[in-house]
């Protein structure tokens, strides 16, 4: 049953490639777009606006995939900065500190450096 499985591989690499681009953008349009809504908007060309803007851009290519391994990886780097900069001080424990999401977005990006962008991409590597 599971060799069956496998044949979907590329698709189920795809689905998640996609759905995890777009939650990362919906962060991204929260810090600088305000939408969904958001409780600040941070000052233009500081750290949060330009994770923002990082959130945006990689968000929208990952989810095309066009660049998909470049992007991820910024995407990856971003993600580990962001965690240890505003969630690890606050406590050591991921659910109390709020860094899941952070770290949960680290490592699918930086799976996706190695796996590639998988099917419904505009370019395959």
């Amino acid at each position: 049953m599971f060799d069956r499985l496998s044949a979907y591989a590329p698709q189920a690499l795809a689905v998640l490639r996609i759905m995890t681009a777009l939650l990362f953008l919906a962060h991204g349009t929260q810090k600088l777009l305000g939408f969904p809504a958001a409780e600040f908007a941070p000052p233009a060309f500081s750290i949060f606006w330009i994770s923002g803007l990082i959130e945006i851009v990689t968000g929208v290519l990952i989810a095309i995939g066009f660049f998909t391994r470049p992007a991820a990886f910024l995407a990856s780097g971003t993600m580990a900065v962001a965690y240890w900069m505003a969630h690890a001080p606050v406590n050591f424990f991921p659910a109390n500190n709020g860094g899941d999401a952070a770290i949960l977005f680290c490592f699918v990006f930086l799976y996706l450096i190695f796996a590639g962008p998988g099917a419904w991409s505009v370019n395959k590597s």
